[in-house]
């Protein structure tokens, strides 16, 4: 007789993939066949998203916890590296900024870099400190230099820009061979009791049974929202963007390791370069402007001629009130949908199953586990959604209906909150474990125009001359530490290309 916990989930695609992959490393590793099944319920009829081709570094670790090779990996996707992402125009138009990866500077006196450079009055930008923006710049790349502590070369941080779909066709090839059970068909309906969610019918008769349901299937939300009628929080009057027109084009001019995020009249445009083509789309929102004139804004500002027609996609962006109902959590976009501007998609469909994992359940889930779970989660995406909130909302653009919404719209308490903070003397407090650290908070609040009225009182109990030798150092040495690393092509070619990139 066959004792096995029977674990479902419920759509393939980048979600489906990792949660099965991250579930076949943890629960059916050496002896947990014998305790547990991982099926997986997709069809190939259902087309998924799959715009998610750029992330954020803790994917790395995501891709160790699993077992993949990192050059195996880029080799497979078509992957390129991700040191930060270019914004233009977003604070005014003609200006750019860099979010990079990392650090900016090192403390002085017990008290962080930005602190100095703004009492001696800012006067290069903080992209001259951090060694992932000038390296961006100059189209160079390297991965981290350990033996060299100290020194910028050793604290390079990275991510990836890769095809989101050969990310889960690799996923899915690593699952199965660990024992997850895939099943091809469309659901029909699903059986639900008093205790919960009981099993799945297909298409043509065939059921899947379970005791435990995981949601990936993506913005239909088949079994949180259609099935459980999970209510959704709407967080569209803070980020009025609900379409987007994606593409591809081939690859042109330098293979920069950079995300850059355009900003147009009623929304922005991605540039995503991989090893064969370049992603393109075009975010807008739908209530500044109809999908054929942004259909038309995208094309017209392509590096390239398109490679296919351009797809459209619709989307709300909110979450769900909880993404753990009873024996069923919604993991990818079935629990909520953030647009893709800090590419933070992906990251929060990890951290759901490193978080499901965690709080995995016994034979019942338990209330305290599930509200804990629930409230974690919230906390994490109302955090993220208010950081590409504040790139909106920091505009100094007049020039549309559209950034004139964005710059005068009120904002959540919360974020209301980091912004004064800053303003009053530089400071930035992160909360807890949040996704984003200071330096990225630093770099979008100084990049979007907004200074402090003033600095920390401290900071002017540092010498000036001791301070201004200090920020001109870190200067020369970050220079000088991109003018040894390989352009970002050669490294590529040299330990990570894919077949048809090879020369």
């Amino acid at each position: 007789m066959d004792v096995r916990r029977r674990i479902v989930i419920v759509g393939g695609g980048t979600a489906g993939w990792m949660t099965a992959a991250a579930l076949a490393t943890r629960l059916l590793g050496k002896d947990g066949l014998a305790h547990w099944q991982v099926t997986l319920v997709e069809s190939d009829e259902i087309g998924i998203v799959g715009v998610g081709e750029a992330t954020i570094p803790p994917i790395r670790g995501f891709n160790a916890l699993i077992g993949l090779d990192e050059d195996e990996f880029l080799r497979e996707t078509g992957g390129t590296f991700k040191l930060g992402i270019e914004f233009v125009n977003w604070g005014a138009r003609g200006e750019r900024y860099m979010h990079a990866f990392g650090d900016i500077g090192r403390p002085l006196d017990e008290l962080p870099f930005h602190q100095h450079w703004l009492r001696l009055g800012a006067g290069r930008g903080l992209a001259d400190y951090s060694i992932n923006n000038q390296a961006s710049l100059a189209g160079r790349f390297m991965r981290p230099r350990p033996d060299m502590a100290g020194s910028p070369l050793a604290e390079i941080v990275y991510a990836f820009h890769f095809y989101a779909t050969r990310y889960a066709a690799l996923l899915r090839r690593h699952a199965q061979k660990a024992g997850v059970q895939r099943v091809e068909g469309r659901i029909e309906h699903v059986e639900r009791d008093a205790a919960g969610l009981r099993s799945l019918r297909l298409q043509g008769g065939a059921v899947v049974d379970g005791e435990f349901f995981i949601d990936c299937s993506g913005l239909h939300g088949l079994l949180i929202d259609k099935t459980l009628g999970v209510p959704f929080e709407d967080w569209s009057r803070w980020l009025p963007c609900d379409r987007a027109w994606a593409v591809p084009t081939p690859s042109t001019g330098p293979l920069l390791p950079c995300t850059r995020a355009t900003a147009l009249e009623a929304g922005w445009q991605w540039r995503i370069p991989l090893q064969h083509r370049t992603g393109n789309g075009h975010v807008f929102a739908s209530a500044f402007v109809d999908e054929a004139a942004a259909r038309e804004t995208l094309l017209r500002n392509l590096d390239a001629e398109p490679l296919a027609e351009p797809r459209l996609i619709r989307f709300r962006t909110g979450r769900r009130r909880e993404t753990w109902v009873g024996n069923c959590v919604a993991i990818g976009l079935s629990g909520g949908f953030l647009e893709p501007l800090e590419s933070t998609s992906i990251h929060l469909i990890q951290s759901a199953v490193l978080r499901l994992i965690e709080f995995f359940p016994n034979a019942e889930p338990e209330a305290a586990d599930i509200a804990e779970y629930n409230r974690q989660t919230a906390i994490e995406m109302d955090a993220v959604r208010d950081f590409v909130i504040l790139h909106y909302k920091l505009t100094r653009r007049d020039d549309s209906a559209f950034w004139c919404h964005c710059r005068d719209m009120a904002v959540p308490d919360a974020l209301q909150a980091r912004m004064d903070l800053f303003a009053s003397s530089g400071r930035i407090h992160r909360h807890g474990q949040e996704l984003f650290s200071e330096p990225s908070w630093l770099q979008v609040l100084v990049g979007q125009g907004l200074r402090p009225r003033r600095t920390h009182p401290l900071a002017e109990l540092t010498a000036r001359d001791r301070a201004q030798a200090f920020v001109d150092n870190t200067c020369d040495v970050v220079r000088r530490c991109v003018a040894v690393m390989p352009p970002h092509a050669d490294f590529i070619s040299a330990h990570c290309a894919a077949p048809s990139a090879r020369p």
